[in-house]
Formats: structure tokens, sequence, C-alpha cells
């Protein structure tokens, strides 16, 4: 739940388009579609925005503001917020300044809006996320535009299981699903529950995934029974089409026989067809029910392992304290022993709001540095750049974290080195701390895998690999996240993002 649309970052659909594309892209557009092929990001992301900015130039602001959406996208994957969200707004400008009535303002301004739904989903702002569905509403109300409102029921599913509302996203989906069934579009419906899954797959939404997949696996049921039917009742009228010919060329024998003939061939046809079609439809529940299994023993499976471990945890502490915990080795397993429950913990309680607080920057950073002082080696130098200001977090896992960087730092920084310690405030409710130190560079391969728990078996007593896992899962269930900065070259640098 806590990775919600890091992914679920396109949430557009091919039918939601908001008016005509134009039939030809810019060099610049093309340069950003092949720079994102390639997986150049930050390229893709200049050049959208070059684009964004011609194409408003030309009055073409449809494609345009396709291509500042585009370039948000790429800003917030990479966890530029303050970027992604000015970039937004100047789109919205935009559109103000050179837009041509209110109708087709309110369609262009749906694709920005849009976009920050996105952005507040993945920031876990259940408020803010409702603020925007509610003003897509409205531009849908000015746009009168069918594709626009299927494409509102999309994104109202999405922001209803996001944040566990499964009632109202079910309602939602299946009122759109409705609806496109209604009119025979079956491959839209298909398009949309595949694209729904396949986010939530992404995101590691494993509740969004189990109910899109049993609405999805109903509505198929109903889409292969109502096929069905409408095979049966044109073969059904194709007979009494054929009964009326029958009756109109009476006179003739020779006509009645060769209709006659035709009869019981379409109703061969038809009794072979509707065999078929059940063999079908039974395969087809039969596979359904198969994989509705697989997907809830997996899931069974997942919770197991997660409360065995912690099981484990919890039984071997008792004997472990009997031990002499000046032995190395016990003491290693006494820490490891704690960091277990204390990953299990954070996890099952990943729902929960954590509480903030007013905390001074400049002592609170300072005291977190002196902690360190007297372990790293001769010569190495400790700088601090903090703010005399006050920032709203939550002290307890903060402190954990930075520490637990600091005290990495002094053990990784070689003789005459330095270690920094830096905030960066990135918005009215951004907060950014680094610790950098100088060494080596953790190689890319590897910088993924600090970040995940068990990832190599060592000696306990040299370290039991959990610290950073720990520190990751505390950032996240304050709505922020730990990362590594790949690009600093000087030795290893760690950015703490935090949303107050």
């Amino acid at each position: 739940m806590k990775k919600v649309f890091i992914l679920l970052l396109s949430l557009s659909l091919g039918f939601a388009t908001v008016n005509a594309q134009d039939a030809n892209k810019s060099e610049l557009h093309q340069r950003a579609d092949s720079d994102f092929a390639k997986g150049n990001v930050a390229s893709a992301r200049f050049h959208f925005i070059r684009a964004f900015e011609d194409y408003a130039k030309k009055g073409q602001l449809k494609v345009g503001m396709e291509c500042a959406a585009r370039g948000t996208e790429l800003y917030y994957k990479e966890n530029y917020w303050k970027e992604a969200f000015d970039l937004l707004r100047r789109a919205d400008q935009e559109i103000e300044v050179n837009g041509k009535n209110a109708k087709d303002k309110a369609a262009l301004h749906y694709i920005i809006t849009k976009q920050r739904l996105a952005m507040y989903i993945k920031l876990r702002k259940s408020d803010s996320a409702k603020d925007q569905i509610e003003i897509m509403e409205n531009q849908v109300t000015y746009a009168a535009d069918d594709a626009l409102k299927n494409d509102l029921l999309y994104n109202k599913a999405v922001y209803y299981y996001s944040f566990g509302q499964n009632a109202q996203g079910n309602a939602v989906f299946k009122e759109m699903a409705s609806k496109l069934t209604a009119s025979k579009q079956y491959d839209k419906v298909d398009g949309v529950y595949q694209t729904l899954i396949s986010n939530a797959r992404k995101s590691g939404n494993a509740n969004m995934v189990a109910q899109s997949y049993s609405n999805y696996l109903a509505w198929k049921d109903s889409v292969n029974a109502l096929k069905l039917a409408d095979e049966t009742g044109a073969l059904k009228q194709q007979i009494a089409e054929n009964e009326k010919t029958i009756d109109d060329q009476a006179s003739s024998l020779t006509a009645r026989w060769a209709v006659i003939i035709g009869l019981c061939v379409l109703a061969a046809a038809l009794a072979a067809a509707l065999i078929f079609g059940g063999i079908v439809l039974m395969r087809y529940i039969l596979l359904t029910r198969k994989q509705k299994k697989t997907i809830r023993l997996a899931n069974e499976n997942n919770a197991l392992k997660a409360k065995f471990i912690s099981n484990i945890s919890a039984q071997l502490d008792p004997t472990l304290h009997k031990l002499d915990a000046k032995i190395p080795e016990v003491k290693a397993l006494l820490q490891f022993s704690e960091h277990i429950a204390t990953l299990s913990g954070i996890e099952n309680t990943m729902d929960e709001e954590v509480e903030l607080e007013d905390v001074q920057l400049t002592p609170f950073c300072e005291e977190l540095v002196n902690q360190i002082r007297n372990k790293v080696q001769a010569g190495v130098t400790i700088k601090t750049n903090v703010p005399n200001m006050s920032a709203k977090i939550n002290k307890e896992y903060v402190s954990h974290i930075l520490l637990h960087l600091l005290n990495n730092a002094a053990i990784y920084t070689p003789k005459d080195g330095t270690i920094w310690m830096d905030y960066k405030k990135r918005g009215a409710h951004v907060h950014q701390f680094l610790v950098s130190n100088t060494g080596e560079v953790i190689p890319e391969e590897k910088r993924d895998d600090v970040f995940k728990p068990f990832t190599e078996v060592k000696d306990f007593t040299e370290g039991d690999g959990l610290g950073l896992p720990i520190c990751k899962q505390m950032a996240l269930k304050m709505k922020g996240d730990l990362d590594i900065d790949a690009e600093f070259t000087k030795g290893t640098r760690f950015v703490l993002l935090l949303h107050s």
C-alpha cells in the first residue's frame, strides 16, 4: 500500500484523450520519446518540457499539455516534487492565457489536474487527492466530453482503491464497465481492467490486485454469457428469416425443401455452437477458479512467512537474554533479533499515521553529529549545513535514520576524509536531509540491494544488513523515501526526503 503508484503514475488510458491529437510530432517531441525509450530519463524530461514550451508558442495546446504531463511524471518519478508542481502551475497559466474558450480550457486543465491527482496518490495525501477529484468533476462538466467522463470514472476508482475504500472503488468501476458493456465496447472494458491490475501489481498494492482481479473475472463471465446470447440470438433470427422465406415460397415445393434443408443445417450449427460455447465457458470458469486459488495461496504464504519470522524472533529473544551479552556472537544475535522485531513492527503498522512535532533543526542535527565525533578516523572533518529553523517531523524515526547514516559514514570515511550533514527545504511541506562522506562509491548494481533485507548471507558479528532496510521502511512509513544520490561522485550520499 505504501508504494501506491510507484507506477500508478500513468493514470491515462488510450480511450481517454481530450481532443484528437496532432498528426505530426515536432522534432523536440520525437527526441523526448526517443530518449525515454532508451531509458535516458533526464534528457527525456528536458525535451518534453522544451516540446511543451514550443507547442504552447505555436498554439498547439493539447499536445503541449500532454508533453507537460509527461515531463511532470518524469520529475516526480525521481522525487523532484517541487519541480513537478511548478511545471504543472506553468501549464495551467499557459492554458488560461492562450486557451480558446471555457470548454477547451476545461479539457486542457483536466490533463494537468490528473497529474496532480497521481502525485497526491503517490504521496499518500488522501484529502488533497480528493480535492483533485472534485476539480476534475467540474472540468468534465464544462468540457462535456464522454471520453473524459469514462476517464474520470477510472481515476475515481484508482483513488478509492489506493486509500482502501474498496466498496466505493467497486461501485465506480462497475458503473464504468456497465456503460462500455452496454454499448458492446468489450475490448475497452478489458483494457481498463488489465491496466488497473498491471498498475496495482507494479505498485505492490495487493489489495487493489485482489479487488480488481475478482471484479475482472466476474465481468468476464458476464460478457461471455452476453456474447453467447448474442450469437444464439443471431442464429435464431436467421432461422426466423428462413421460416418466413418458407412461408413466402410455399407454392414451390422445391424451394420449400431447399429452405427446410437450410433450416436443418442452421439448427445443427446452432446446436454445435451452443455445445462449443458451453465447453469454452466451462474451461474458462475452471481456469479462473484455479488462478483465484493461486493468488489466494500466494497472499496466505506471504502472510505466514512474515508471521513466522516475527514468531521466531519473539521465541528466541528470552533465550538470548539469558546468555552473556559480552560475547560478540551473542551480542550480534541479540541485535539481529531486535532488528527483526523492529522491521516486522514497522511493516505491520505501515498504514498507521506517525506523530509529528516541531523540531529545531540546528540543535537536533548537532546532537546527532556529536554522537559520532569519537568514532571517526584521524583527520576526518565533520561539516554541518543546517539552517536555524524548525520542521514538523517524527523525531524518533528521523533520529534513528540520520544516526544510522552518520555511523556508517564514520565507519567508511577514510583518514583525512570529510563527512557532511545537510538540510534543504524543498517546498512548504517537503524536507530533505543529506548525509554524505568521501570514500568508496557504492556500485550502481548494488544500490537497490542495500535497502533489501537478507540480500546476502554474512557473519552477524560484522552486521546483519538490516540497518538500511529498517531506515527505508521508516522513511516510507513517514510518507517519504530514502535513497542514494547517483550523481554524487566524491563518495556516498544518502538522501532522506520527507513530506509533512
